[in-house]
């Protein structure tokens, strides 16, 4: 009996793993097209968010500029992917969109390279992101700009936040400042 117990334990945690790795394995392009290797954020969390110059919610720049001001550091950070797949919002070119957040928000948490976070093209950072069978926690679809997705200190999701609940929001908040 122990002998399948453990034999089953072991088969369960094999297919954990399996399809189940973990944010910090990714290297993207940052904004200015070097590139970023995701692993410098190990022990950190993260809120990783697709932005868009030209939409309503653009102003949450200001409001994740403020978090990252107030907590961003040795335990947290923000990691920003502008994105053009909802109603041309963000047509602009790296450098377009760089400008922009400098000028209007004084954006100074990590911008990456725009990327795509759905659809045929979809980034394998999003992939990962939104597949359960990746992420090994739950699938998602990024249904707007400014959706939200928290990555803790060991590079594995923990959640995703709609695009309209605001990055000052409480749960987002005291998610930074918890423990795990």
């Amino acid at each position: 009996m122990k002998k399948l117990t453990f034999l089953l334990a072991m088969i369960f945690a094999i297919s954990l793993s399996f399809g189940q790795s973990s944010f910090h394995e990714f290297t993207v392009k940052d904004i200015e097209g070097g590139n970023f290797d995701l692993a410098q954020l190990k022990g950190k969390k993260v809120l990783v968010v697709n932005t868009a110059s030209k939409c309503g919610l653009t102003p949450q720049y200001e409001l994740l500029q403020e978090l990252y001001d107030q907590y961003g550091g040795e335990h947290f950070t923000i990691v920003g992917f502008p994105a053009n797949n909802f109603a041309n919002q963000e047509p602009g070119s790296d450098e377009d969109i760089a400008a922009f957040c400098e000028k209007n928000y004084g954006v100074s948490f990590p911008m990456m390279s725009k990327v795509s976070v759905k659809g045929k093209d979809i980034h394998p950072v999003y992939q990962w992101l939104t597949q359960k069978a990746k992420n090994g926690v739950s699938d998602s679809e990024v249904s707007w700009n400014f959706q939200k997705y928290l990555i803790d200190k060991n590079g594995q999701l923990v959640d995703f936040i709609k695009p309209k609940v605001k990055p000052n929001d409480p749960k987002i908040v005291n998610w930074i400042k918890g423990d795990s």
